[in-house]
């Protein structure tokens, strides 16, 4: 249809919505809570920052520059200036282009969205979906509107979404988790980061004849607020109640749904809150949409002036399955090596082998090894495991009973059974936080066999010994624990006939041996020396 001058001048106007802030994009922006050199858009740096600064790494900052009209924001240095100061203006830039985007009506485009990882039970429909040479990703519906005075999502989008370490925002201000601020009192003022799981103890003044009307000690002041979400608000539902007496016994109370509040009883105050665990759910698009909180609730004689509260929150992803770490990134002593093993007949390259690593081995996926017992049966050992744990040697045992009755190939196959549990893991994880679909940082597990140099018909496993080898990675201020080789060695013997009516006892042993087979500092390295004297008050001078 023909394009009339009020058509054109109304489709104009609705270009003008703007969908993202340049003002607030910074791609130099690295490092976090920390000022970057020369990174004029950097918000954590200040006017002081910016005078020592040369130039600016970035000078100008746009958003999609595909579109034909949007804001430009613009950076520089007046050096002039005594002290030099950065200047900043926000000026529209037009694109000469024919070929660019008049208005973002496609809102699945407006953030990122984590791929869907192929799995067998979602191969087809994604084979079905992407498989072909092409395929189509326009949505159901295009929404066209476009009005600039109420862009659509525009306050849902601004309010609902949370970015990491953004203060948990609520109805009267923010999320609280009191925390101490110069000494080791508590500060109610410490707000909530997105995503940034903390545990703070700070300590409470408390007068157990004022305990009902301090507001801190109830659980209403931690529930009150709702937090703000999309178009709803999310309240802070109650997970568990515990009551502490005061010798320190604790109780789980059957119903979350009755509030205890702080009361005076018998020179005690009761029910006031020494510990407060948040647990926030969120999207993978940044949106909260639960959030629950347990609770320690105890009593305070009339001697306390004071008491210690216990803080803590973390934040689980919506349908996520939480996976324990043995480390951040390197391993640490004592926590366990995680494992898993490639399924059977799974269909996907090996880019792809890690996605799905089974946890049937055990349900943390972490290496074990025979667990002794006190009767030190193997038979009657079956099935008990113990992890691995990372930078102790460990030996365990039992002692098997051998009839004349017993047949070699079924009681072979029971020995490796308990030797190698079920499902032996085939790759341990290199690093303590490695995972699943990295696949160069999961290491094959090397297995071995030795066995007697005699021809015989029944070779039974006797022994397992694992071999880990791991080296310091990165930096030699803070190494990182790797595991780089792991090697199970099964060891066979003969088993002789017996005689019937006899019997024969074999030990069968399994054992975990940690190599550490780092390299030496590079010959010619000299690290800094170790001064041990007193230097004078004015070495230095006249710098400080």
């Amino acid at each position: 249809p023909a394009d009339t001058p009020d058509a054109a001048q109304a489709r104009v106007r609705s270009a003008a919505a703007p969908v993202t802030d340049v003002a607030r994009l910074c791609e130099c922006d690295l490092l976090v809570a920390q000022c970057d050199v020369n990174c004029c858009c950097d918000p954590d740096c200040s006017a002081e920052d910016f005078s020592l600064f040369t130039t600016c790494s970035v000078p100008v900052v746009t958003g999609d520059s595909r579109l034909c009209s949007q804001k430009a924001a613009v950076y520089s240095l007046d050096v002039e200036a005594n002290p030099p100061e950065r200047i900043f203006k926000l000026v529209d830039q037009v694109n000469p282009s024919i070929f660019c985007i008049h208005a973002t009506n496609y809102k699945q485009a407006l953030y990122l969205k984590s791929p869907e990882i192929p799995t067998p039970e979602n191969f087809d429909r994604l084979l079905d979906k992407f498989g072909g040479a092409t395929f189509s990703a326009e949505p159901d519906s295009w929404n066209l509107d476009t009005d600039p005075q109420n862009p659509p999502d525009a306050n849902e989008t601004e309010t609902s979404r949370y970015e990491y370490g953004v203060p948990v925002q609520t109805e009267d201000a923010f999320l609280r988790l009191p925390s101490p601020v110069v000494s080791s009192w508590c500060s109610d003022a410490n707000p909530a980061g997105f995503l940034v799981n903390q545990a703070t103890k700070c300590i409470r003044s408390v007068s157990v004849e004022k305990c009902d009307s301090i507001q801190a000690l109830s659980m209403l002041f931690y529930i009150n607020s709702s937090i703000l979400a999309s178009v709803f608000q999310v309240n802070i539902t109650v997970q568990s109640i515990v009551v502490q007496s005061l010798d320190g016994t604790r109780t789980l109370l059957n119903s979350n749904d009755v509030l205890r509040l702080p009361m005076v009883l018998d020179e005690l105050c009761i029910n006031a809150v020494l510990r407060v665990n948040y647990h926030i759910t969120h999207t993978d698009t940044g949106e909260i949409i639960e959030a629950a909180a347990a609770f320690v609730l105890g009593a305070i004689s009339k001697e306390a002036l004071s008491i210690e509260q216990s803080f803590e929150i973390s934040f689980t992803q919506e349908n996520a399955q939480p996976v324990p770490l043995s480390g951040n990134p390197g391993y640490v002593v004592g926590l366990p090596v995680r494992a898993g093993f490639r399924p059977q007949g799974y269909p996907f390259p090996v880019g792809f082998l890690f996605a799905a690593l089974a946890l049937s081995s055990n349900k943390h996926s972490q290496l074990t090894i025979l667990q002794s017992t006190s009767t030190q049966d193997c038979l009657a050992a079956q099935g008990a495991r113990a992890p691995v744990l990372f930078g102790y040697n460990m030996v365990s045992g039992c002692k098997l009973r051998i009839t004349a009755a017993m047949k070699c190939q079924p009681l072979a196959q029971t020995l490796l059974d308990v030797l190698k549990g079920q499902n032996f893991p085939e790759y341990v994880a290199s690093f303590g936080n490695s995972q699943a679909q990295d696949v160069l940082d999961w290491v094959p597990i090397i297995q071995l066999h030795i066995s007697e140099q005699v021809k015989s018909s029944c070779q039974i496993p006797v022994a397992l010994g694992i071999e880990v080898k791991w080296t310091k990675y990165g930096s030699l201020v803070n190494p990182q624990a790797r595991i780089v080789n792991v090697t199970a060695t099964v060891t066979t013997t003969t088993l002789k006939q017996l005689p019937s009516g006899r019997e024969r006892i074999i030990p069968i042993m399994s054992s975990v041996v940690f190599t550490d087979i780092s390299s030496p500092a590079e010959p010619g390295y000299k690290a800094w020396p170790t001064i041990n004297i007193k230097l004078p008050f004015d070495f230095f001078y006249p710098f400080v």
